[in-house]
């Protein structure tokens, strides 16, 4: 059984666009740690948030804003160069690297991002994301999200994820 079809398989890919999917399929592959439940989280998450039995299922529900201009081209907590226009956030206690769905609960976008930087820096907030991220999921200023860990083996979340790699995201000049 092939799983990547025959036209995307024969494709010109990009070396950027290609680390990023090799990066997000092998991480479809490996148990996250963020699935953990020994990673601490702060009291912003409400709800049962694991159920019972070996399918336990980490998310967590609170406030979300953005970060741009101000800090584009800084360095972010992974040491990498921050880009506005990417798909990343930032989190105080998912492992860096780790890849998280952002659902706004107002319009049920959303939009998966990587953690790359530790924030945000007010404790009525859950995560920071970059103004591409933010973008996405229609955020102009603060908005109610649903955060989940990317669960491997979930086949519904890897068709997403593939899904959104091969729509590019427009983001413009202004929010």
């Amino acid at each position: 059984m092939k799983i990547i079809p025959a036209k995307l398989r024969d494709a010109v890919v990009s070396p950027r666009r290609g680390l990023v999917i090799v990066t997000l399929l092998s991480a479809l592959g490996i148990t996250a740690s963020a699935s953990d439940p020994s990673v601490p989280v702060k009291d912003t998450v409400k709800g049962p948030e694991q159920q019972q039995g070996k399918g336990r299922h980490w998310f967590q529900v609170g406030v979300a804003s953005w970060y741009g201009h101000y800090f584009q081209g800084k360095k972010t907590a992974n040491g990498e160069s921050y880009d506005m226009n990417g798909l990343t956030c930032a989190h105080r206690s998912l492992p860096l690297g780790s890849w998280i769905r952002v659902t706004n609960l107002k319009n049920r976008k959303s939009v998966f991002v990587r953690v790359n930087d530790r924030g945000p820096v007010p404790e009525n907030r859950i995560v920071d994301l970059s103004y591409g991220a933010a973008k996405a999921v229609g955020i102009s200023g603060i908005a109610k999200v649903k955060l989940e860990t990317l669960r491997p083996g979930d086949p519904e979340m890897a068709r997403q994820l593939i899904a959104q790699l091969q729509m590019p995201v427009a983001v413009g000049q202004g929010i």
